[in-house]
């Protein structure tokens, strides 16, 4: 592996992951909404819109930047990933179409409100599980080479117990997330029903979705050895992500902060949950290299000219230095605007 691939996949890997928090925090906040939309007595569903509106438009900027960017840095792969993922790559496009449009109409056309959001938050609750099948699929075993073409085999796909790991992993990791980011925003915000509720959420879904990452590497042990088996070789960062995942729910129980009455530190609980997704996502990123699909696409086999990356590089360093502060800025006014959070 070139220094120049391994750099240009580890910026890939970076937007992957800051899409998959923010958005499994944004799908999840359209969920809770859906299931808090019928319940008057509490504040919840407010808590979840008013997270939305400001964020939805914001992550998917990410998901823009993760297509340009393997188009542009590793075009021999992108032809052959198009052709496996045309499906579920469709899939993800409508629904993500449809989220989008009927969410921004759940907010103008009030007599159809808690329609719009049940199918808004329907499909937000699906699009991660396809989104995540994205991870298995490049593993290998469920594409057939017909002809000189890559095929998906969609009959081994759908028969896959791996398959339905990685996406039930996904809608618990995403509902876990969204919860705790909720139940942080309700604390600031000072609504003690809806933190009480979300807080109960996370320390339910927190175990689930813990129990789905175990049962993701089972099935891998069987069907996928190759990265199980490199996985393990990167035992600290897993453990290290076990042990950011018990901060978090211990940081659920310790004294708040804020109100002497109430258990749980919100904020220290979602900053643990980031470090435990990001060490386990460090020990899969390290153990699929040098693949990006298992055996026949390395990084280096699907990477473009070095010139080229050179100046993509340049270009990329410079949109950071230019984005990122707005982003950071976003961020701190969006949840330190006290007159926002706390609007009715």
């Amino acid at each position: 592996m070139s220094t120049d691939a391994l750099l240009a996949i580890t910026i890939i890997w970076g937007f992957i992951f800051i899409y998959a928090v923010m958005a499994t925090m944004d799908f999840g906040a359209g969920f809770w909404s859906m299931v808090y939309i019928n319940k008057p007595q509490t504040n919840a569903t407010n808590i979840a819109n008013r997270y939305l509106s400001p964020t939805w438009e914001v992550t998917n900027v990410f998901i823009v930047a993760i297509v340009v960017a393997l188009f542009s840095f590793f075009p021999g792969a992108t032809f052959i990933l198009g052709t496996v993922l045309l499906i579920p790559g469709s899939a993800i496009l409508l629904l993500l179409a449809i989220r989008s449009g009927f969410l921004v109409f759940s907010h103008i056309a009030k007599e159809y409100e808690k329609f719009l959001t049940y199918i808004s938050g329907i499909s937000g609750f699906i699009i991660p599980g396809i989104l995540m099948l994205v991870l298995p699929i490049t593993h290998g075993q469920y594409i057939d080479v017909v002809n000189g073409n890559y095929v998906l085999n969609v009959g081994a796909l759908l028969s896959s117990p791996n398959i339905y790991a990685f996406a039930a992993f996904a809608v618990t990791s995403t509902l876990f997330l969204s919860s705790l980011l909720l139940a942080d925003y309700s604390n600031v915000a000072e609504d003690l029903d809806a933190y009480k509720l979300y807080r109960r959420d996370a320390l339910i879904l927190g175990p689930i979705s813990i129990i789905m990452a175990f049962f993701i590497m089972v099935t891998l042990r069987t069907e996928a050895n190759w990265i199980f088996t490199k996985m393990m070789d990167n035992m600290p960062w897993l453990l290290g992500s076990v042990a950011m995942f018990l901060i978090a729910g211990i940081s659920l129980f310790l004294p708040s902060t804020r109100h002497s009455t109430l258990k749980g530190r919100p904020r220290l609980a979602v900053v643990a949950a980031t470090f435990q997704y990001f060490f386990a996502s460090y020990a899969y990123g390290q153990a699929h290299l040098p693949y990006m699909i298992y055996p026949d696409v390395t990084i280096q086999s699907g990477f473009t000219h070095p010139e080229t990356f050179r100046a993509l590089f340049i270009t990329y360093i410079v949109a950071f230095i230019i984005l990122f502060p707005g982003f950071v800025y976003f961020w701190r006014l969006f949840m330190k605007d006290k007159r926002y959070i706390k609007a009715k």
